[in-house]
């Protein structure tokens, strides 16, 4: 959500973009994250951002977008792919949502719905996030298990406290924002009431927008959303004691999907989430157990894009982590664990009156759904001397998957599908994974201005429950399946094998000695994935020039480039602080025999130019995407333009409110999204001829925000 300003060609400028994205970038090579009296030192495959940080990141993505998964954009090297206006789903170096393991407040979350429109991050608007934790590839076997691509943490804030048994204390906040493109309106309010050691905080949060404009002024159909959710905190501390309680209820009432065939009607959801931390004398416990249950519907609300035909899923995700914490010397502490988590899942389409082709029974996609995973580990963290440090991890995970019997619609029309459930019946219907990850890491400082730090990990990940048990092979029950945004169709394979991931990465960090002017990262990587799950075509040529696809087994490799890097320009002057931070990201994902792989950012950076002074601070964002032509050819990936955007923002701070303000897409230019696949909503709209065209981002939009705490 930003501007374009220079070229939108696919070659030519494109190069050139290269050559100055290429040159540019070392200049700035450092952490994207550093405030404005020091640079923070973080390690290689981590990035924290909090809410309340000197810089307001998070308030700054909070006015730009509704959607959670815009926060990752301050990590190198993670991006999300466009869905619903609050459903975009996270992707690191390559690799989506479901290789990634997302942690809301601790508690693992799976989308209960066959295009991922409730996936986890759809649960917690950005003005709840306190902290968004990123961990990629070399992931510690306590942050990771069934995930290859790494671990993202999105947490609401910590219950605040009295200082002192004489007293209480009673704060809240109440914010608002507001967003031109779309209309969209965003609001929060926050109240707590504690004492010194009972702390009760409610949570209500409200996003709602119509459906945006690209920079052409045209609408982009099937882009409306709304969503609401309250949250009950309850806090508790003794001396050495902490346990935290969370209720939430969540309802989205409806969501537009412009790159799926149908849109969200409806998804409530109810959440229990409990955690108990305590210290000993032989070192720290953390545990946790969480349940949440969804009711999730699919189908058609507005005349962007009409159509019938109801899909409902009913999914339950519910699990227990525990973990001990215990210093062994001075130098090593260990850190071992044990972790459950269940999904189920039912999801039916039930009959149209009047239908021949949805009737007349109820279609049963997945009939009672179960996907356990139980998993232990232990790793040791070492602080060998004042140059060497080490991480050493394993973990064991069994996972055990099954569904019961299916039926098709029964109809004349049906007979495919009816065969197709005959036979998926007969079939075998579980499966049980033995899943083995290693993580092995290592730091060493040469200096006070210059360290490296590399490290090894395998990372194993079963088969997601659509991906196993999607059995119709209708055209239309085809189409129903797919998170990607292509409208092709897809079919699971209850065969599938677990993808196995080794990573190799390095990453070295320059810095001046007080790490206070500047600071320097470069971090390559490659991944090798034996048994990834990628796709076999069936066949092409169907409506819009879509391919209908079976899920399989492949090998494939992902490697790439991070370069981040911030400098101090100026400091204590008449103008303040003044910095520059720039980061680039180079990535391929591809098969074994070379084909590339669907959704891979193209080469991308970003240059930001920030100024604070007292109660102010302003900056300018600046982000350059190359052309793509590397596509995956077996999902009908279209190619993209290179573009550069332009953000303007500024805010300022009283003692009790905050004003925010920005200016995304500033010269209102037009640009396509390379990862956002096609766009299904005007295909249809516009008659349904010739091949669907990319999905366009957002337009100029003027964005207000306003905080006030009581």
């Amino acid at each position: 959500m930003v501007a374009t300003i220079g070229y939108s060609g696919v070659t030519g400028d494109g190069m050139q973009l290269k050559w100055a994205v290429l040159a540019l970038a070392p200049w700035f090579s450092g952490i994207a994250l550093a405030d404005h009296d020091h640079l923070q030192e973080l390690p290689a495959v981590e990035v924290t951002v909090h809410a309340h940080d000197s810089e307001g990141h998070l308030h700054k993505r909070m006015v730009n977008s509704p959607d959670a998964a815009a926060l990752l954009q301050d990590y190198t090297g993670a991006y999300s792919y466009q869905a619903g206006g609050i459903a975009a789903l996270p992707n690191i170096r390559g690799m989506n949502d479901n290789r990634i393991r997302v942690l809301v407040d601790g508690a693992e979350l799976t989308a209960a719905c066959a295009n991922s429109m409730n996936a986890p991050l759809t649960y917690i608007s950005p003005a709840a996030v306190a902290s968004v934790n990123v961990l990629a590839g070399i992931t510690p076997v306590s942050m990771g298990g069934d995930s290859i691509a790494g671990t993202i943490t999105v947490d609401s804030a910590r219950p605040v406290y009295a200082n002192s048994a004489d007293e209480w204390l009673y704060q809240g906040s109440f914010s608002t924002v507001y967003r031109s493109n779309n209309n969209g309106l965003s609001t929060a309010l926050n109240a707590t009431a504690a004492s010194d050691n009972l702390s009760l905080n409610f949570t209500s949060t409200m996003d709602r927008g119509q459906s945006y404009r690209d920079g052409n002024g045209d609408k982009i159909r099937a882009t409306q959303f709304e969503r609401h959710i309250q949250t009950l905190t309850l806090g508790a501390k003794g001396e050495d004691e902490d346990f935290v309680l969370r209720l939430s209820h969540q309802e989205v009432p409806h969501q537009g999907f412009p790159n799926q065939y149908m849109d969200l009607v409806g998804n409530k959801a109810d959440s229990i989430n409990a955690s108990y931390s305590r210290e000993f004398a032989w070192g720290n416990l953390d545990t946790r157990v969480y349940w949440q249950e969804v009711h999730h519907e699919m189908g058609f609300f507005t005349s962007e894009k009409p159509g019938t035909m109801p899909m409902k899923t009913h999914g339950k995700d519910m699990g227990y982590n525990i973990k001990a914490t215990i210093p062994l010397d001075e130098a090593h502490t260990l850190r071992v664990g044990n972790e459950f988590h269940r999904q189920t899942l039912d999801d039916e389409w039930p009959a149209v009156a009047g239908s021949m082709m949805m009737g007349p029974n109820t279609f049963v996609n997945i009939n009672d759904g179960r996907r356990d995973r139980i998993g232990i580990f232990a790793e040791v963290e070492s602080q060998w001397d004042s140059r060497w440090s080490s991480l050493l991890g394993a973990r064991v995970d069994h996972v055990r998957s099954s569904t019961g019997r299916v039926q098709s619609y029964g109809g004349m029309m049906s007979a495919a599908d009816t065969l197709a459930a005959a036979n998926f019946n007969a079939g075998s219907r579980a499966a049980s994974d033995n899943h083995v990850d290693l993580t092995a890491t290592g730091k060493y400082a040469f200096s006070e201005t210059t360290s490296i730090e590399f490290g090894y990990a395998r990372k194993t990940r079963s088969p997601s429950l659509y991906e196993r048990y999607s059995w119709g092979v209708g055209q239309m029950a085809r189409n129903m399946i797919g998170w990607f945004g292509d409208a092709n169709g897809y079919l699971g394979n209850p065969n599938l094998k677990p993808e196995k991931a080794n990573t190799i990465s390095a990453t070295l960090d320059w810095h001046d000695a007080e790490s206070k002017a500047w600071q320097a990262k470069v971090t390559p990587y490659f991944t090798y994935v034996q048994d990834y799950i990628g796709v076999e075509q069936l066949n092409a040529g169907l409506a819009g020039n879509r391919a209908n696809l079976r899920f399989d087994n492949q090998d494939a490799r992902f490697y790439g480039i991070n370069m981040n890097g911030a400098k101090q320009l100026w400091h204590d002057t008449p103008w303040g602080e003044g910095r520059v931070k720039a980061s680039l990201a180079w990535m391929r994902g591809e098969r074994i025999n070379g084909d590339s792989l669907y959704q891979i950012m193209p080469l991308n950076a970003r240059i930001s130019l920030e100024q604070k002074k007292g109660a102010w601070s302003n900056g300018v964002d600046v982000q350059f995407v190359d052309s793509k032509t590397r596509v995956d050819d077996a999902r009908l990936e279209p190619e993209t333009g290179g573009y550069t955007l332009v953000d303007l923002r500024s805010s300022y701070q009283w003692t009790k409110a905050r004003l925010d303000f920005s200016v995304t897409n500033l010269f209102d230019r037009y640009y396509a999204l390379p990862t956002g696949g096609v766009n299904y909503a005007n295909w249809k709209a516009e008659g349904s001829v010739g091949a669907m065209g990319p999905l366009a981002g957002v337009g100029r939009s003027v964005n207000v925000g306003l905080t006030v705490d009581f």
